[in-house]
């Protein structure tokens, strides 16, 4: 499997295998690295990988659909990581991502009973145990850059503490996110956790990271590597719950399924259109988004338009407050016939000058709904707190405010006789003062996490500066 830069093209002769691009993160033209071509699997395929999960579980599921991806990693190594990840005793249950059932045709697949109670942790696990082994491989040291809204930050930070030869770099919006998403990135007292809290919104953060993985020597000369969704090895272990998802919501291959998506960097929904173009059988990719609804504008009018910080949305479903969905290249890259030099001139080119592009007009985008399955909707503070209650009320069971976002959309957008699957997002502790403001009471917590908010913080703060941001790591790197 070869691997190619969504700004060069699948006909390039610039081409990687996985391991090369696992510690890199970014292309050095500023481009995403995606598989050549999507490996396609069968209906015998899918029918033994249903025999599988059921008789031998998640982690032997992963280990099968990660292979066709990952070849330069020895096939026992590649299982031992992922029956070393996939376990009881990292994800609170033996089923991994089990459903829950909402009402007639609708599911919600729980994706955060891992460390951090979000489902980041779904790859992250995976991507600390391949980054450990891929750097023990070489006898190599990777510095970790990362920018988080919310769930990445912790989920990075908890998969990477103590692993021998990684140190991480996580910045994050200073006061945006939830206490308890603070608290859980900044009082960890790791030598190799570094949190740094920046003067401005997500977007700020995410620039920074991608601005000093543009400085090719920088980033050669520190070794600095990714962990947000831009590393394809994240978004590649993402595929695997929506094969879980489908397989448990369906008794024969000849059934189709629909997945709602809380989506603010387009890397969980992306990688559900990578499922789909594997061949499993969805019917529609729901991206559901909150007031910052840049997404959702997408795909109704053709048009892509960041915002910048002063119009990007402080909500109560932070880990969506995102204005330049980072992972919607590879999706345009994929639309437009995988033409590199169109999507450099869009991502690298129009965004810059205007900071929108203009698709409207393109049939391709025209046919994006029937040939890729996406449809898009937005929901408000009002529309979480009217969905957490009725949950509440109707179900007897508590959603997070991405979820309940996932769901009011879900419940727009689905069709009879097709399953609908809602993707879990976190557990409603992490969002305590809306749930109180949902149901006056507050939801429950794990008792690892009592008192979390209350402990030693450890953290910088600093102003959205790559060069005082590049003084840092090397400073740190030089001790």
């Amino acid at each position: 499997m070869q691997y190619c830069s969504t700004r060069a093209g699948a006909t390039s002769t610039e081409r990687k295998r996985f391991c090369e691009i696992l510690l890199e993160g970014l292309a050095p033209d500023g481009g995403l690295y995606m598989p050549v071509a999507y490996p396609q699997v069968s209906d015998a395929t899918l029918a033994r990988w249903r025999t599988v999960y059921h008789a031998q579980g998640y982690a032997e599921l992963a280990f099968e659909i990660l292979s066709l991806y990952i070849d330069d990693i020895p096939a026992d190594d590649l299982r031992a990581l992922c029956n070393k990840t996939y376990t009881a005793e990292v994800f609170g249950t033996g089923e991994i991502v089990p459903l829950r059932h909402v009402e007639d045709g609708l599911w919600i697949e729980a994706l955060s009973n891992g460390p951090t109670l979000a489902f980041k942790d779904m790859a992250m696990q995976l991507l600390g145990n391949l980054f450990e082994y891929e750097l023990t491989r070489r006898g190599e040291t990777l510095n970790i850059l990362g920018a988080t809204s919310g769930d990445t930050g912790s989920a990075a930070e908890y998969a990477m503490r103590g692993k021998h030869g990684v140190r991480v770099f996580m910045t994050s919006p200073q006061g945006r996110m939830s206490p308890f998403q603070q608290a859980q990135m900044f009082s960890l007292q790791d030598d190799n956790i570094h949190n740094i809290a920046i003067h401005g919104v997500f977007d700020d953060c995410q620039d920074m990271v991608k601005a000093v993985s543009n400085d090719l020597e920088f980033k050669r000369r520190y070794k600095i590597g990714t962990v947000n969704s831009i590393n394809w090895a994240r978004l590649l272990a993402q595929v695997v719950y929506y094969f879980a998802g489908y397989i448990q919501a369906t008794e024969n291959n000849q059934q189709k399924v629909s997945f709602s998506v809380p989506s603010g960097n387009f890397g969980n929904v992306c990688a559900g259109h990578v499922a789909r173009m594997m061949g499993l059988p969805i019917d529609k990719l729901v991206v559901a988004t909150n007031e910052n609804d840049v997404l959702d504008e997408f795909f109704r009018t053709g048009v892509y338009r960041v915002r910048g910080s002063a119009d990007t949305h402080e909500t109560s479903s932070p880990s969506m407050d995102i204005s330049k969905a980072s992972n919607f290249e590879r999706f345009i890259f994929d639309l437009l016939g995988r033409d590199g030099a169109r999507v450099k001139a869009l991502f690298g080119d129009a965004l810059s000058a205007s900071g929108r592009f203009d698709l409207s007009g393109d049939a391709r985008f025209a046919d994006a709904a029937n040939r890729y399955g996406f449809v898009s909707g937005k929901s408000t503070h009002a529309d979480r707190l009217a969905t957490i209650r009725a949950t509440w009320e109707r179900h007897g069971f508590l959603i997070d405010t991405h979820t309940a976002d996932g769901l009011k959309v879900a419940l727009e957008q689905r069709s009879p006789g097709t399953p609908m699957v809602v993707l879990e997002t976190a557990l409603p502790i992490k969002f305590a003062a809306t749930i109180v403001e949902a149901l006056g009471r507050e939801p429950d917590r794990p008792a690892k996490f009592v008192g979390i908010e209350d402990l030693p913080k450890r953290v910088l703060t600093m102003p959205a500066d790559v060069a005082a941001l590049k003084a840092l790591i090397a400073q740190t790197c030089a001790v």
